[in-house]
């Protein structure tokens, strides 16, 4: 069976409209390049921002924890649909297949934190200078929150930004990437499902556009879209931010990565190979965390080398359905001309491919991962190729290790593998890594949604998922209250009259 056959079968069982089909927008299969049709792309986004506005009026009226119900309905919902909705998320964007199944698992994660956190939206109270007055802190709703995500994280993304919204008292409009539009409606089938059973949430508290660049643009110039949560690429992220910012609106901002780890001589090398293995082929290196570039110790280079060399030619590629493939396709012949240029590039700046780097014969888009030792950190490094590329410089001291890490326009995720103490609270020192995550003795990827999700520079200063990153989904407000029968001004200011 194609894959679009097989997608189309699963989005018919999880609901589907029928009318969602016959439109202009074409869907593809990167496995074999097959397309389940043509998906009818949003044709009033001004009307979804009004049913967003209305939404929004209605539900921040809803006490949190009642909010909090919605999406533990939700999770439940995405349990009872676990394998379908992940097998789409395989379908449409490549993974394998325990990828597609973690990646589905990480928004029950954040269904179960946010229901959490509707019982923990918390303020302050802070002591007034006057008498018979107290002061105290409170976050609000703040309202309709646009999500725009990239193909390579189809569904988790809107869960880690739906998921705290709904329970902020915000309701969702969904941008997905025009690579991957079926995942979404999946998802929004799904989550109908959840708004059936709760029963009196309003109309259009999710709802998905379907669309390309233009719609995007209207949607995020909209100044009844408080907050637009943008997920992609540094390019895409800037439009974003200078759209947004013209209106004096709020971005939150996950863009590229350019990802090191650094090995030192006391690493545990196999381990090291390891967490290397999945952090830079993971998704066919098509995370925003994935390993892109490996900071080695001249001693142990050329031995952590030749295992990952041995490593990578026994690397299974293949249609990620396949039990035992690792190595999923590229989302498209796009991708595969940015890995193309980017090696030769490479090759062209004193660099050397150690491994991989060819085209796999077969219907749809697979490369052979490639490692490349560089001279030094030349231009092709220091940019996000999206693509399977592995990068290797060596160093002497550790504290060039550190500057080289820090030392590219992008500051996402970082790790070091090490057994020195001291190298490691270094390298999560001020003077440190400079990235939103550091880790020690674990790859750049794969992070937990417990934690705040998001990095500096280039990958634009958002924050997503856990933590306190909910508060970027509501506005903050300072209360007095005057209990008094008195009305003292604050800094001893006098005005009788």
């Amino acid at each position: 069976m194609t894959a679009a056959n097989e997608t189309k079968a699963i989005l018919d069982r999880l609901g589907v409209a029928p009318a969602a089909w016959g439109g202009a927008m074409p869907t593809r299969s990167p496995i074999d390049g097959s397309t389940a049709g043509p998906v009818v792309e949003t044709p009033n986004v001004d009307a979804v921002i009004a049913r967003s506005v209305e939404a929004f009026h209605a539900w921040k009226r809803v006490p949190a924890p009642r909010r909090g119900e919605l999406v533990r309905l939700l999770g439940e919902e995405l349990r009872a649909s676990k394998e379908d909705l992940a097998r789409v998320v395989t379908l449409e964007a490549g993974k394998i297949v325990s990828e597609g199944l973690g990646e589905v698992q990480e928004m029950i994660d954040i269904c179960d934190f946010a229901v959490g956190l509707s019982r923990q939206l918390y303020g302050l109270t802070l002591a007034s200078e006057r008498p018979g007055h107290h002061m105290r802190e409170t976050w609000q709703p703040l309202g309709p929150v646009l999500v725009i995500s990239a193909f390579n994280f189809p569904v988790a993304v809107w869960a880690w930004n739906a998921c705290l919204a709904l329970v902020c008292g915000d309701p969702v409009i969904w941008k997905p990437s025009e690579k991957t539009p079926l995942t979404a409606l999946a998802t929004q089938a799904i989550f109908d499902r959840a708004l059936a059973r709760f029963e009196d949430a309003p109309e259009g508290l999710s709802q998905v556009v379907i669309g390309g660049r233009e719609a995007g643009e209207a949607l995020a110039s909209d100044p009844r879209v408080p907050l637009v949560s943008a997920t992609g690429s540094t390019r895409m992220g800037r439009a974003v931010a200078q759209t947004v910012a013209a209106r004096l609106g709020r971005s939150l901002l996950e863009l590229g990565g350019n990802n090191a780890m650094v090995v030192t001589p006391s690493a545990d090398l196999e381990m090291a190979v390891r967490a290397i293995a999945f952090s830079a082929v993971g998704t066919a290196g098509q995370r925003c965390t994935t390993l892109r570039r490996l900071l080695v110790h001249e001693s142990v280079a050329d031995a952590l080398v030749a295992r990952l060399k041995k490593a990578y030619e026994t690397l299974p590629i293949g249609d990620p359905r396949e039990a035992g493939t690792l190595i999923g396709p590229l989302i498209d012949e796009a991708s595969a001309q940015g890995f193309d240029a980017a090696l030769k590039q490479a090759v062209e700046q004193g660099g050397e491919i150690v491994v991989g780097g060819a085209r796999v014969e077969r219907d749809g888009v697979y490369v052979t991962p490639a490692i490349v030792r560089m001279p030094a950190q030349t231009a092709v490094v220091e940019h996000e190729t999206f693509a399977p590329i592995l990068y290797v410089l060596t160093w002497s001291d550790f504290d060039d290790a550190v500057a080289m890490q820090n030392a590219v326009p992008q500051g996402l995720s970082s790790c070091v593998f090490t057994d020195s103490v001291r190298e490691a609270e270094q390298f999560l020192s001020a003077w440190g890594s400079d990235c939103g995550i550091a880790n020690v003795n674990i790859g750049p990827s794969g992070a937990e949604i417990g934690g705040a999700f998001g990095g500096e520079k280039d990958t634009g200063g958002g924050r997503e998922s856990g933590s306190d990153a909910w508060k970027a989904y509501m506005r903050r407000q300072t209360q007095t209250v005057n209990f008094s029968r008195n009305l003292p001004l604050a800094q001893g200011v006098k005005f009788d009259v």
